[in-house]
């Protein structure tokens, strides 16, 4: 058994735990529940840098990576550093998150939020809605195609905007449907945890244009970007790379700053104009 199997086992027992206990109708009349959401995709598709950044403490390929600041003091900094949108990891278990790290980014930015989780039940896209996500994200390699119609469907009632994650050609065409707005590829193997960009270069001209298409791990230098900027890509979540410094929106801004402006240069490990 790979750790992916291991995540959706327990998160389908955490997901039956919840549902014994806080049921769907104190979801549905949270004060959040009836907002307004934000466009992910309008600001992808207006934007020349594409960043998604991500809060994120720890991961089970890197073990902890950064659990010295406030969940509020990280998104507003990538607030500030004009970013498309934030994913907000509320896994516990594996990735140190929580629906909590949700509410809290809500009442700090205004931005579109991703709830990044392993998601397998309506429940948890009811709890996306309720904790203030804008879009959610869905695993093809663990959902069938009729779960991922089911949920994306059940996302969009909501106006929920549903980011699919597709990791090679077969899970793109046991997926592709029109109740999803954003193909995601992640260069990240979920089983193994190896990275390769090449991934995402393969993928590229497969996913149709009528989506928003997103690189998503393992994305660290702004050459990177621009590459897959060339051949289609318009978002790019990146995490680890901001969240391992001393001040994560520092580091967004910095590195949509040498995106647009190509005379910015890394020097003692500092982007200096």
């Amino acid at each position: 058994m790979n750790i992916l199997d291991k995540i959706i086992i327990d998160k389908r027992q955490e997901v039956l735990l919840k549902k014994s206990i806080i049921p769907v109708s104190q979801l549905e009349n949270s004060v959040l529940f009836g907002n307004r959401t934000i466009s992910l995709i309008k600001n992808l598709r207006a934007s020349n840098s594409g960043i998604i950044a991500e809060h994120k403490r720890r991961s089970p390929s890197k073990a902890e990576i950064n659990y010295s600041f406030s969940v509020e003091e990280v998104v507003k900094g990538y607030q500030s550093a004009g970013v498309c949108g934030i994913s907000v990891l509320t896994d516990g278990k594996y990735f140190g998150g929580s629906l909590d790290d949700l509410l809290l980014a809500r009442a700090s930015v205004n931005v579109p939020l991703l709830r990044k989780e392993f998601i397998v039940d309506e429940y948890q896209i009811l709890e996306a809605k309720a904790f203030g996500a804008d879009a959610i994200l869905l695993i093809a390699s663990v959902l069938t195609r009729e779960e991922i119609k089911n949920l994306s469907q059940f996302a969009q009632s909501l106006a929920l905007e549903v980011l699919l994650e597709v990791h090679d050609e077969e899970e793109l065409n046991k997926a592709i449907m029109p109740s999803l707005n954003i193909i995601g590829v992640n260069n990240r193997s979920l089983k193994t945890f190896d990275v390769s960009l090449e991934i995402s270069k393969e993928m590229a001209l497969k996913i149709p244009n009528e989506f928003v298409k997103i690189s998503e791990s393992g994305i660290s230098s702004t050459e990177s970007v621009k590459e897959l900027q060339n051949i289609g890509y318009q978002g790019f979540l990146i995490g680890e790379t901001f969240m391992k410094t001393n001040d994560s929106g520092e580091a967004a801004k910095e590195f949509i700053l040498k995106l647009k402006d190509g005379r910015w240069k890394m020097e003692d490990g500092r982007w200096k104009f």
